[in-house]
């Protein structure tokens, strides 16, 4: 089975949550409470997606992270690259030698090439605003749960209640 790790799950969320927000400076707490994802896990991400380019630091009072580009221009392999290094299949994909122990014998050397570079290509053309996108749907809520027409949303993923896509606060709350 081919399965993304939690953490570039996590990140695609923190980062379209970003993006859905617009352009602003958003701390690591307000990230946390607004995706659901908890905030040390959010703190690690930020070190593994600034250096990699796609989210920018601002220090001072009114810091926080923003995004360095639209999310047009965010590919899910540049989160998947930067949360997780190079997309790879196998281990003797893309010329990465000596990660194999029967490398030299093997007959499918050089053929999982083409595979991964179908998948590679397939996840580079999704992008952020792809993935940021409010579904057609509406989203699963608790029965009879509203604040000030503020949606709550179970997050399955962490067990802890969340407000969702309806939310009115954004960049500035």
């Amino acid at each position: 089975m081919i399965k993304l790790s939690k953490m570039t799950d996590y990140a695609v969320v923190v980062m379209a949550r970003m993006a859905r927000d617009g352009a602003c400076v958003q701390t690591v707490p307000q990230l946390a409470e607004r995706t659901g994802v908890p905030a040390p896990t959010v703190a690690k991400l930020m070190k593994l997606l600034a250096p990699a380019g796609l989210m920018e630091s601002h220090r001072g009072a009114t810091g926080g992270y923003s995004l360095t580009r639209a999310a047009e221009g965010i590919s899910i392999a540049d989160i998947i690259s930067a949360v997780d290094g190079p997309i790879a299949l196998t281990a003797c994909v893309d010329g990465a030698e000596g990660h194999c122990d029967v490398e030299s014998l093997c007959p499918m050397r050089g053929n999982w090439d083409k595979v991964n570079r179908a998948v590679r290509r397939a996840l580079e053309e999704v992008t952020l605003a792809d993935m940021s996108t409010v579904p057609a749907f509406p989203p699963l809520t608790p029965v009879g749960v509203a604040i000030e027409q503020d949606v709550l949303i179970d997050n399955r993923r962490t067990g802890r209640t969340t407000r969702g896509i309806g939310e009115k606060h954004g960049c500035d709350a």
